[in-house]
């Protein structure tokens, strides 16, 4: 359970504003593929207060929650603006449905090893990954880059499969590697 003392901190406040943002990122992303400077304008906003919180943070200090909201956040907002660009023909489900399963998995795996007390920090190759799958929905929806320059928000897209796969498997690899934890005794 969450502190709310715990919640109460700059860095959180940024997150869960990312968190509310969301839904009006994914509205104005355009139903059409030329793109949007009000979505793009947005998504810059966002993408930025991500690095923005995380400075607080580590000024700060973090805290147990904000390594929860972060991730989190991340996950509505990028994964939320894949499925929404899926849904207006803009990316292909392929590359988002690979990147969905990748989070999946190791979102579960972070709260399996979580409850045995064991913090799983995000990678650098996950923040590269998080990075391209930002340039590639950005690049989609600037009208500069979205109908004129679709290799460009592809390349990102698929370089951010190629990532979440490559670190996705580290992580997995990490899992394996660590000992078993031991039984809890009860005292009768």
């Amino acid at each position: 359970m969450l502190d709310p003392v715990a919640l109460a901190s700059w860095a959180n406040a940024i997150t869960v504003g990312r968190l509310l943002l969301s839904p009006l990122m994914f509205w104005a992303i355009p139903g059409h593929p030329q793109g949007s400077y009000v979505a793009f304008g947005l998504w810059f906003v966002l993408c930025a207060s991500d690095a923005v919180d995380g400075w607080v943070a580590r000024r700060r200090g973090p805290s147990r929650s904000g390594a929860f909201l972060d991730p989190l956040a991340d996950k509505v907002l990028v994964l939320g603006a894949m499925f929404t660009l899926v849904a207006n023909d803009v990316f292909w489900v392929v590359p988002v449905v690979i990147i969905a399963g990748r989070e999946f998995i190791v979102s579960v795996y972070r709260s399996v090893v979580g409850t045995r007390g064991v913090s799983v920090p995000a990678s650098r190759m996950a923040k590269n990954k998080t990075l391209a799958q930002q340039f590639a929905v950005g690049f989609a929806i600037l009208p500069l880059t979205a109908v004129d320059a679709k290799w460009l928000w592809n390349g990102f897209l698929w370089l951010a499969v190629v990532l979440a796969l490559v670190s996705g498997y580290d992580y997995l690899r990490g899992a394996r590697a660590q000992p078993p934890a031991e039984p809890v005794r009860i005292a009768s």
